[in-house]
């Protein structure tokens, strides 16, 4: 699991059909309680993160059992809001 800050959204108008309805946030990951020159591409799974807030991010399959689903196509998601 990673832990990084929502810096933007990205907006796509055309997407798997399995991801219609997702918000997708760029992520910049921390390290050592540092932030990092990385950066990932999330899927939010319904925690309504924001801009500027600090998530939980989870990646490879675990990011599909997340989504619910084992054939959503993601390799990222967030799955809490760090307080």
């Amino acid at each position: 699991m990673l832990r990084g800050i929502i810096r933007g959204h990205i907006v796509s108008t055309r997407k798997h059909d399995r991801l219609v309805g997702s918000k997708f946030m760029e992520v910049q990951i921390m390290k050592n309680g540092e932030l990092t020159d990385e950066y990932v591409i999330a899927v939010d799974c319904g925690v309504g993160a924001g801009i500027g807030e600090t998530v939980l991010v989870t990646t490879g399959s675990s990011a599909r059992v997340a989504l619910k689903t084992a054939d959503v196509p993601t390799d990222a998601a967030i799955v809490g809001i760090v307080d």
